[in-house]
């Protein structure tokens, strides 16, 4: 029986979400699977991926082919990176311990990486917040500085109504008195 690795689609409409899933090869792409090995979310900025790795990589070594977006998820992840030390195992190229310390170096230089696009993005965001604050607060300067100036227009044409009350009552006096 031949089999694949692939993703099944999962999520809503403009939203997709996909299991990782071993499957027969002639299986249609969201029907009957073998084992769910995992999950990837694309919408995520560095994308999201869940993955039994142990499980997924006795799937590979048994020959089980994954579909081009798989196979980039499964490097990603390091999948490919074991079978490759573990082959070096096998030749006795080098002991377990030594497979196991690289692959840990690797993952952990990967894992670098992922936090740096993490942190660029959030510092990304903040500047972008600060930067729609300060526009935000020159609009409301600019708006408390029209609604006082249009204050101490009203003021000063109140000021002038009671000046020229106070000069026709002013007027009016000497006249009644006359």
């Amino acid at each position: 029986m031949a089999t694949k690795i692939r993703l099944q689609r999962r999520g809503r409409k403009g939203y997709a979400f996909y299991s990782i899933v071993i499957a027969d090869a002639r299986a249609p792409r969201d029907g009957r699977f073998i084992e769910k090995i995992g999950t990837y979310n694309p919408n995520t900025n560095p994308a999201t991926v869940d993955l039994d790795f142990e499980r997924s990589l006795y799937w590979v070594e048994v020959g089980a082919q994954p579909t081009d977006t798989v196979r980039n998820i499964l490097k990603r992840e390091g999948v490919y990176m074991m079978k490759h030390l573990k082959g070096g195992v096998k030749k006795n190229a080098f002991d377990e311990e030594t497979a196991q310390r690289r692959f840990d170096a690797w993952k952990a230089d990967k894992q670098k990486g992922l936090d740096n696009i993490r942190q660029s993005e959030a510092k990304a965001k903040a500047e972008a917040a600060k930067k729609e604050l300060e526009a935000e607060k020159k609009t409301n300067e600019a708006i408390a500085q029209k609604v006082a100036e249009k204050k101490a227009a009203e003021a000063a044409a109140k000021a002038e109504a009671e000046v020229a009350a106070a000069a026709e009552a002013a007027a009016a006096e000497p006249a009644a008195e006359a």
